[in-house]
């Protein structure tokens, strides 16, 4: 047994299954030491590799494998950089394992490169990792296993370990020296503060749960028993989406600056907010945070100090530690106050406000606007949404307009997973994150929706999806290029646009064609009746299948948030309950009855 060998069998007893890879002569032996121990899945480019890989562990179920990411040194490396740093922003479970030069051929800085491909992948992937280290000469169970066990502890990220080539085909490490089963690091809970912020969340009149990605999926449910016991409305963030569904009696639904606007209302009058497992990022909290949950107090959950401190938003009390333990500790001791019927009867009315608000506000804003033979693609998702399985695996990529409308429109079901990865919002992320979703959950439908510009990002791989035979269904939103870009150089730079779309020299397949060459079967979807029966058949029907859905260029996205160019040069941005277009002054003030007159005055 040679050492490579030896850390695919120490990664077997990890639990991983899977090996999504690009072959490269640096990592020879790495790759037929894996391809007797896992499922080796090759991909065409190594940046889908590696987002496969995150969005597997992440949509894997309770008692499934894991996978990690095989690339060989230099472009190997450099092309999976971007999946690294997705999956630190999201703080998310990825390990690459990465092809070196011998180490008798390393440059070590004296000179720019010495060996094939050498390039220093540790200090590259360093930024965008909780650990990155070389192997230059095998080394111990303890030390390796160690290194790969990092990447789920604590706050999770990625974890990158680059092998030598001789360090992989040396002899098998000798020694006594294993890792234990070592769990999260404990974190001291402050009992003052969380006693406070059980008593705050007590005597609330008006509480609202954000819960986030950090809420996991196992545990949201007896979340949601215990709130429901307290009658606490539960919001969630995106990526936290799938911890409750959209018909529960107690959702809040998704506040965010592309958020839905009838969900930004219920937050901005909460009385006591409390973010859990979330970071309550700008994206999350508007980058006007000043004014985020401006009547309440702000309780803050979070595994990470750094979060806590970072300066924004504002934050009442503080509890560090892992989500999962302290917000049902934090509710059951907010729930050991007995409500009193007056405050049972000011619960109600919240509850009965937030419906009437979600009834009031449409999903889809009136005042966007579809010109002919178009599909709106508000209504799409939104009717998508009443016919996709039940236990789907939904996939809304990660940035433009196809995100932001499946955010604010989708209509979640218990049982549905969703996985995105925003923080990065990069183009590109929505196929391969579909196939590692599919890969982990064969059973299961996978729905993919993704804007036509991020999906050529990644085109190369619907050889991918063709040769693993995925039951993943496509949904292209066709609108000629990248959609939010003109928005942005029509609405800012007077319609000066570049780059943006086929008009202004950006290409874009023809997607029929592209589909065809790959033997994947494709619809194109007309703005009759995009979901009529022979749609719906197909949806059900097994295997992968293209949708291209005929989105207008022109396309406008309401609500949002809207920022405007200062005398100084600077941006300034809206709070989170003035979304654009402005609601009239009596219906805001229907909707936002707890708001100041201050706030009304600016609608």
């Amino acid at each position: 047994m040679n050492y490579s060998e030896q850390m695919s069998d120490w990664l077997v007893d990890e639990g991983y299954t899977h090996c999504f890879f690009v072959a490269g002569g640096n990592i020879m032996h790495l790759l037929n030491s894996a391809r007797n121990r896992f499922e080796c899945v090759p991909f065409v480019h190594e940046v889908a590799a590696g987002i496969a890989a995150e969005y597997f562990n992440e949509s894997r179920p309770q008692d499934g494998g894991r996978a990690f990411a095989l690339v060989t040194a230099g472009p190997g490396l450099t092309n999976i950089i971007t999946a690294m740093a997705g999956a630190y922003l999201e703080s998310r479970e990825l390990l690459v394992i990465g092809g070196q030069v011998k180490s008798s051929d390393l440059a070590r800085g004296e000179i720019r490169q010495r060996g094939i491909q050498e390039i220093d992948g540790v200090a590259l992937a360093l930024p965008v990792c909780k650990a990155s280290m070389r192997i230059e000469r095998p080394i111990s169970h303890r030390d390796f296993i160690g290194a790969v066990a990092s990447s789920s502890a604590d706050r999770p990220g990625p974890v990158f370990i680059e092998v030598c080539l001789d360090a992989q085909g040396a002899p098998a490490w000798e020694g006594g020296d294993f890792a234990a089963k070592n769990g999260d690091t404990e974190v001291v809970v402050d009992s003052e503060a969380l006693a406070k912020a059980a008593m705050l969340l007590a005597h609330a009149e008006r509480p609202v749960l954000l819960l986030g990605g950090g809420v996991s999926r196992n545990g949201a449910q007896s979340i949601i028993e215990l709130s429901r016991e307290g009658m606490i409305p539960c919001a969630t963030t995106w990526n936290g989406a799938d911890r409750i569904s959209s018909d529960d009696e107690l959702y809040a639904g998704r506040p965010n600056t592309w958020g839905m606007r009838w969900a930004n209302l219920v937050l901005q009058q909460a009385d006591v907010v409390v973010g859990a497992g979330t970071r309550l990022g700008l994206q999350q909290t508007g980058f006007n945070w000043e004014e985020f949950a401006p009547l309440a107090k702000v309780i803050h959950i979070d595994i990470d100090p750094a979060e806590l401190q970072k300066g924004h938003p504002r934050i009442d009390i503080v509890l560090q530690g892992d989500v999962n333990v302290l917000l049902p500790q934090l509710l059951r001791e907010a729930k050991s106050s007995t409500l009193d019927s007056a405050l049972v009867e000011e619960r109600r009315k919240w509850r009965s406000l937030i419906q009437d608000i979600r009834r009031t506000l449409p999903l889809a804003d009136l005042s966007n606007e579809t010109t002919n033979d178009y599909i709106d693609p508000f209504e799409f998702v939104q009717g998508l949404s009443e016919i996709i399985p039940e236990d789907a695996v939904i996939i809304p990529c990660s940035s433009g307009g196809a995100f932001t409308v499946t955010m604010q429109a989708l209509l979640n079901k218990e049982g549905h997973t969703i996985v995105t990865d925003k923080g990065l919002a990069s183009m590109g992320y929505g196929l391969p994150g579909a196939l590692g979703a599919a890969l982990a959950n064969r059973s299961r439908t996978v729905v993919l929706i993704e804007g036509d510009g991020g999906f050529a990002q990644n085109l190369q791989e619907v050889g991918t999806l063709a040769r693993q035979n995925l039951n993943i269904k496509v949904f292209i939103f066709d609108n000629e290029g990248y959609a939010s870009i003109r928005m942005t150089q029509k609405n800012y730079f007077g319609g000066a646009y570049v780059g943006c779309d086929t008009a202004t020299g950006l290409g874009m397949p023809m997607w029929p064609e592209l589909f065809a060459a790959y033997g994947v079967p494709c619809v194109s979807l007309s703005s009759g009746d995009p979901l009529e029966p022979s749609i719906r058949d197909l949806i059900d029907r097994p295997g992968p299948m293209a949708f291209i859905v005929p989105i207008d260029p022109d396309q406008t996205y309401f609500p949002k948030i809207s920022s405007r160019v200062t005398p100084e040069g600077s941006m300034a941005s809206d709070p989170l309950h003035m979304m654009s277009p402005d609601l009239e002054q009596d219906l805001f003030a229907k909707v936002a009855p707890h708001l100041n007159e201050q706030s009304r005055g600016k609608q």
